[in-house]
């Protein structure tokens, strides 16, 4: 017998009591924090936070599935989750051990019928990469062409909600000791991307947005669907040919190639961004590689946000306002983003952050994205802001802060990696200087409907 997904019922209930025992272990793990946390509260009584979160982590990383890729994306948003538990989740590996080849078949059974291997002249039995919502095997097309097959893991949607409530009670635990920032919004963004990343079928309409929107940056590859290969769990492309940035770093000590690199990842984020209202809330180290010419290869399209045009406009009038020192426009910007009724405490604070993020855009020189020896992109500023929003009772993050803040957070981090030293405020102007928030809308309305997503 089959259940829905077209699997054996022994298979899929092995995997659901396997997965029910994994959670048993993150729900004890979390039993664990909340109790600590109420004797730290109410009792006085001091835990080691190092060593939990060092706990929790073991549990979590028994998960092969989206509960991971959340925390990798909390670990470089701004105190989202305290400082400790930041440390130990940034250390989740994507690579989960891969599905073996016969679960592979009848996946791939599943997804292109009875004889699917027909249509592929070769097909790798072993996978390239596995991450955390399904994994990828290199191919061949029955005409010779190199590709990519990103199969899905099965019940990912029964495990994307189970992850989400685990994630609810990670917020809920944090807002108990520590009401800095509500992460009810931040959740809900959360959750609907990752709801979104589960539909290939949808990524597959973002790929083809991208390709429009960076048709003319011959500096930025993108993979080309196959759509007859393709369904809303399998999701082939085009392979392209690259190595890791890690890898890349390593092996040029080169600056001019190192800064190309550097002005190319800028361009393939903020280009879509300031010219589109468009952007990639994943700039993760295994979503791109890098060319030998100091190109992008951009690979996965799961995570994209697409934001009001009202919204990248606050973004440039929130750097006019720093730059001229305008506080009302600074307060105008904040409630374009979705700030409400921001006092002048709360501007204050979040000038802080808008100051370091802005910083290297504002000085027309050729400079490192951060001068600071700090490991970590941002830390030692977001600590700073944390501790001035709690005096001031907290704040309450738009849902279209959170992908924005994540992708300048993890881009800023990659600079940092790169040592690169670029002229930042001209490349921002180069996008912007021209920029017209009508302009925008349209251009933003024609993309989307070329590709498929003018109903998002």
């Amino acid at each position: 017998m089959t259940n829905k997904n077209n699997f054996p019922d022994e298979l899929s209930s092995s995997m659901t009591g396997g997965r029910l025992r994994r959670y048993a272990k993150v729900t004890s793990a979390m039993g664990g924090l909340a109790a600590r946390l109420a004797g730290e509260k109410y009792l006085g009584i001091k835990i080691d936070r190092e060593q939990h979160a060092s706990d929790l982590r073991a549990a979590l990383g028994g998960l092969k599935g989206p509960l991971m890729k959340v925390a990798q994306i909390l670990s470089t948003i701004p105190d989202a989750i305290p400082r400790e538990y930041v440390n130990e989740l940034s250390h989740l590996q994507a690579n989960a051990p891969s599905m073996g080849w016969l679960f592979v078949k009848r996946r791939m059974k599943a997804e292109l019928g009875e004889n699917w291997l027909t249509n592929f002249k070769d097909f790798d039995k072993q996978a390239s990469a596995a991450a955390s919502l399904g994994q990828v095997h290199f191919a061949e097309s029955k005409e010779g062409e190199k590709l990519a097959c990103k199969l899905q893991y099965p019940d990912m949607g029964s495990a994307v909600q189970a992850d989400l409530k685990q994630l609810k009670l990670i917020f809920s635990l944090y807002e108990k000791y520590d009401s800095a920032i509500s992460t009810k919004d931040i959740h809900e963004e959360l959750s609907d991307r990752l709801k979104e990343e589960l539909d290939y079928s949808h990524e597959i309409r973002n790929l083809k947005l991208y390709r429009l929107m960076l048709s003319n940056q011959s500096e930025i590859t993108l993979p080309e669907p196959v759509e007859d290969l393709s369904t809303s769990r399998l999701l082939t492309m085009t392979r392209v040919h690259g190595i890791k940035i890690m890898d890349f770093i390593n092996d040029n000590s080169e600056m001019k190639i190192r800064n190309q690199v550097a002005m190319n990842m800028f361009k393939a984020w903020y280009i879509p961004f300031y010219k589109f209202g468009i952007i990639h809330g994943d700039p993760h180290l295994g979503n791109y590689t890098i060319r030998h010419d100091g190109g992008v290869n951009l690979m996965d399209f799961g995570c994209i946000r697409i934001f009001r045009p009202d919204f990248v406009t606050g973004v440039i009038e929130l750097y006019k306002a720093l730059r001229d020192g305008n506080e009302e426009q600074a307060v105008n910007a904040y409630k374009r983003w979705g700030f409400e009724n921001p006092s002048k405490e709360l501007i204050s604070v979040l000038n802080i952050w808008a100051n370091f993020i802005y910083q290297p855009l504002l000085e027309d020189k050729v400079r490192l994205i951060n001068p600071s020896e700090s490991g970590q992109y941002g830390r030692e500023t977001a600590e700073k802001v944390h501790e001035e929003l709690k005096k001031i009772g907290g704040v309450k993050p738009p849902r279209e802060f959170v992908l924005m803040d994540r992708a300048a957070v993890g881009l800023g981090s990659v600079f940092m990696h790169l040592k690169a030293e670029v002229n930042w405020y001209r490349i921002f102007h180069d996008l912007v200087g021209d920029f017209s928030e009508s302009t925008l809308s349209k251009k933003q309305q024609q993309a989307l409907k070329k590709s498929g997503l003018d109903s998002y």
